[in-house]
């Protein structure tokens, strides 16, 4: 860093003699976010066209996830579809799922966008599950045509939970109560500092349900050989070998079977396969990961992070208002 300031230094003082002193000086240290790259990770012998492997990591929301407020899982997948989309070269994308899910909202806005760049393209999708595709995964995961699991993924959890937190019994015994004054009854629908009001939790039932019934149906039309549906879509989870019995997925495998599954719905007997990322250090295979935003420590709005989400679930999962379609594992309730 000394010898960079040194150089902008130096050359500030050369410019200022000859009186062309700039009205600002701007140095980028970090690359260009906004373009999306691609790295060959896996190639046939003979090579080809190309397909494109996208990875969905970590909790599906459409908040800022960037210190800089300005880069959000959304956003990039959006870039990342659109240009597998207007680059002729590729002819099908993997989408690589490690994600437990995240909010309704954020989860509809992704499949939908899977959807349409299927319907405008043409270009088949297939999903490829790594460690966790549960929930909202699962949800993005069926638009693909088709779903290729690891045997240990864990998958499943089609459901809808709010997380609701009450401490208004603890506080009164403290001698603290609170009062909220509104405009009506269910202005304050569910408040954690006023005592539990059952009305409120029946209106939030209603609305949980009318998201189960649109996620059950999804799945039901994607996935139409499921067999007893009441007992798989309960919001169990499963592994991906259990998974496959349920008709949950197509086949096992990882991404090298993903691949294969890519150039048969694409008609291709050889091809290269690229992954598609914005800046971050070249990755050299298709199981590497790309540089993602991090959560600055003192944003308690976002569930989740690219990176880490399991660690942010534990802090905050269990409290952030909202509507999702999300796996949290037992730990990060603080159940052992």
């Amino acid at each position: 860093m000394r010898s960079l300031a040194s150089i902008v230094l130096l050359a500030f003082t050369l410019a200022t003699p000859l009186g062309c002193v700039p009205k600002s000086v701007t140095i980028q240290l970090r690359p260009d976010r906004g373009q999306v790259q691609q790295s060959v990770v896996l190639r046939d012998q003979l090579g080809g066209p190309k397909i494109a492997q996208i990875d969905l990591t970590g909790v599906i929301t459409s908040a800022p996830t960037s210190a800089f407020g300005s880069a959000a899982l959304l956003d990039d997948m959006a870039l990342m579809l659109e240009r597998a989309e207007t680059d002729a070269g590729i002819k099908a994308v993997i989408l690589r799922i490690n994600s437990p899910g995240g909010s309704v909202a954020a989860s509809e806005t992704l499949a939908n966008m899977i959807e349409d760049f299927k319907s405008r393209s043409g270009k088949p999708v297939v999903a490829s599950m790594g460690e966790v595709a549960a929930s909202g995964g699962y949800y993005t995961a069926i638009t693909a045509d088709t779903i290729v699991a690891q045997p240990s993924t864990i998958t499943g959890s089609i459901g809808v939970i709010v997380p609701t937190l009450n401490v208004a019994d603890g506080l009164a015994r403290i001698g603290i109560k609170s009062r909220s004054v509104t405009s009506g009854p269910n202005k304050d629908i569910a408040n954690p500092l006023q005592p539990i009001n059952e009305a409120h939790y029946t209106i939030l039932q209603g609305i949980v349900d009318e998201f189960y019934e649109d996620f059950r149906a999804r799945v039901l039309v994607a996935r139409p050989t499921i067999e007893n549906p009441d007992s798989v879509l309960d919001g169990s989870v499963y592994t991906g070998r259990r998974a496959l019995e349920i008709g949950l997925v197509d086949k096992l495998g990882g991404i090298r079977e993903a691949f294969d599954e890519a150039k048969r719905l694409a008609d291709l007997d050889s091809a290269t396969l690229v992954k598609l990322h914005r800046g971050g250090p070249t990755p050299m295979t298709p199981y590497a990961a790309v540089e993602a935003p991090s959560i600055p420590q003192q944003d308690h709005n976002t569930l989740g992070s690219i990176l880490g989400w399991q660690d942010r679930i534990r802090q905050t999962g269990a409290n952030d208002p909202g509507f999702y379609y999300l796996w949290l594992p037992p730990s990060s309730l603080g159940i052992e």
